[in-house]
């Protein structure tokens, strides 16, 4: 038995045990101070089709059709309809078992089936308890299917923020690599001897990016050691024009920051940060208080070349990532100045995710 199956004959299950509830509860009303059983049960067995019919009218027509679209106006009309419909039906029944079963002798007729009022109470009591089952099954079901939608539309939310993510650190690479691959092809072109050295930098340069940028995370003290190899690259190409300055607090290995999130900054500085009395100057700190990070650079800088500083694709890089991994949870200022061009990273709490 497939799973169709059984959820149809459980359907059909349940609205038979409630129906026969239903004609249990007519009669046990009914029998109220009478002892005419037969009478009873006949009169419990014709009203119950009545009221079957009623309670799918209304739980599979005007229900669905008029009150769940919220056209009320029809909906009390068509209920009004019903009303009437109903109270006709009850009053044929009533002098159809006072004919048919008494032969219109009323003083046999149990007292309770008598009332008209009484018995259309009845119905609408059944009919308002199995809406209201309904109408709880239904809101049920909604509620259900707008948290598996909004689960779905998060999940693909997600996914697409780690694309992106992906695109932006696939953005880097080339850009990193192309910088540093110019310097070994600069000094191959010399038949340098500090072409190894250079190479054997850039292997452990390589091996962060191709393997530990892909974590969502990395070690913070990780990610300054590569800043640290990275400058050590720099000052191999510029040789005696470069000065450089980096200082960094004492960094819990347990501290983690998302990978390549300062480096692109020191490769802007290098990229487009021009000479001051003969040196490329390159001031970097880096403070850890707590958990909140602090990174501070600033290059020599000329103003005229402003513009291009400030569209790097490094820096246009980092903004978007910091936006997904640390969205209200940071500040960025970048500031071209006359001699100098400086960048401020701070992120409040490196454990807090964010909400995207």
């Amino acid at each position: 038995m497939n799973l169709a199956r059984l959820i149809k004959t459980r359907f059909a299950l349940i609205h038979v045990l409630l129906w026969i509830s239903v004609w249990f509860f007519f009669v046990y009303f009914f029998s109220y101070n009478n002892d005419n059983t037969r009478y009873i049960l006949w009169f419990s067995s014709l009203l119950l089709p009545l009221t079957m019919g009623v309670t799918y009218f209304m739980v599979y027509y005007l229900i669905p059709r008029y009150l769940l679209t919220r056209k009320y106006w029809e909906y009390g009309l068509y209920s009004f309809y019903l009303l009437v419909f109903t109270s006709y039906e009850i009053v044929l029944l009533l002098y159809g078992c006072l004919y048919f079963l008494l032969n219109f002798n009323i003083s046999n007729m149990p007292p309770m089936s008598k009332n008209f009022t009484f018995v259309l109470v009845l119905v609408i009591l059944v009919v308002g308890f199995v809406s209201f089952v309904y109408l709880l099954n239904h809101n049920f079901k909604t509620i259900s299917r707008n948290k598996e939608l909004e689960n779905k539309i998060l999940a693909t939310n997600l996914q697409l923020k780690e694309q992106e993510l992906h695109y932006l650190k696939m953005q880097i690479h080339p850009h990193f690599l192309f910088n540093t691959l110019n310097t070994i092809y600069g000094f191959a072109l010399k038949q340098s001897k500090q072409t190894p050295d250079i190479i054997l930098k850039l292997s452990n340069l390589l091996d962060y990016i191709l393997y530990q940028v892909n974590k969502p995370k990395v070690s913070l003290k990780e990610e300054v050691l590569h800043i640290r190899e990275y400058i050590e690259l720099e000052k191999i190409r510029f040789q005696d024009s470069l000065s450089v300055k980096l200082e960094s607090s004492e960094i819990d290995e347990n501290i983690q920051v998302a990978p390549m999130l300062m480096i692109p900054f020191v490769e802007n500085a290098f990229k487009h940060g021009t000479l001051k009395g003969g040196f490329l100057q390159i001031e970097i700190q880096v403070k850890l208080t707590g958990h909140q990070l602090e990174f501070a650079i600033r290059n020599s800088f000329n103003q005229r070349e402003k513009e291009t500083e400030k569209n790097g694709i490094g820096l246009e890089n980092i903004r978007k990532r910091l936006e997904l991994h640390y969205k209200n949870n940071y500040e960025l200022h970048i500031e071209p100045g006359d001699e100098w061009f400086s960048a401020q990273l701070i992120i409040f709490n490196l454990n807090l995710k964010a909400n995207v």
